[in-house]
C-alpha cells in the first residue's frame, strides 16, 4: 500500500521540511500556499496530513532518498517554496542549507547545489 511504503513516508516527511521553510518568517503567505498545495499533490499527501503538517511541520524527521536525481528534486522543491515570494531571506538560506546536509550532501556539496539553485531561480538574496 502506498500510504504504508517508505517512499510515502519519506515524501510526508519532505513536506513537512518544505512547510517548515515556508513558515521560517511565521506566516505562509498566499504565494506559497499555492506552491504547498502543488507540491502536497505532487508528493501524494492527502488533505488531512496537509492539516496536520501545517499545524506541526516539525513532527515528521528528513528521511533522505537514496538516489542523486531524487535528492537534487527535493532540493528544487525546497527552492519552489522559498521563491514563491521572489526572494530568499538569509533564515531560508540557512534553513535549506541545514536541509541539504540532511539530504545526504556534504557541506560543501550543499552550498554548490544552493548556489545552483538561487542562479537558477534567479532571484535575489535578502539579508
Amino acid at each position: 500500500d502506498l500510504y504504508d511504503s517508505g517512499e510515502h513516508q519519506s515524501n510526508i516527511a519532505h513536506f513537512a521540511a518544505i512547510v517548515n521553510l515556508a513558515a521560517v518568517d511565521k506566516a505562509i503567505n498566499s504565494e506559497e500556499e499555492i506552491v504547498l498545495k502543488r507540491l502536497a499533490f505532487k508528493l501524494n499527501v492527502s488533505e488531512e496530513k496537509y492539516k496536520k503538517i501545517l499545524k506541526n511541520p516539525d513532527a515528521s524527521g528528513l528521511m533522505p532518498p537514496y538516489d542523486l536525481e531524487t535528492r537534487l528534486e527535493r532540493i528544487k522543491d525546497l527552492f519552489r517554496i522559498i521563491y514563491a515570494d521572489n526572494e530568499i531571506d538569509a533564515a531560508e538560506k540557512h534553513l535549506i542549507l541545514r536541509y541539504a546536509i540532511g539530504l545526504g550532501f556534504s557541506e560543501e556539496k550543499a552550498r554548490e547545489e544552493i548556489q545552483k539553485c538561487i542562479r537558477v531561480f534567479g532571484s535575489r538574496i535578502r539579508e
